[in-house]
């Protein structure tokens, strides 16, 4: 993994974070860790989740 990769990842794993335990929306969370962009933070995260933000973390929830 390079630099940017592991950077990218860190990023959106602090998005995750932050949209599960404080509840934030996705495009709060992406702004909070640097995207400008929230269609580009949704597409990133999905390639690394698989899933859409909003998705996923309502996965997540149900889950626990």
């Amino acid at each position: 993994m390079s630099p940017l990769q592991y950077q990218k990842w860190l990023r959106l794993n602090e998005a995750r974070r932050l949209m599960l335990t404080d509840r934030l929306d996705a495009a709060t969370a992406a702004f909070q860790v640097g995207y400008e962009s929230p269609s580009q933070f949704s597409r990133e995260y999905s390639r690394l989740f698989g899933d859409s933000p909003l998705r996923d973390i309502t996965n997540l929830r149900q889950m626990k």
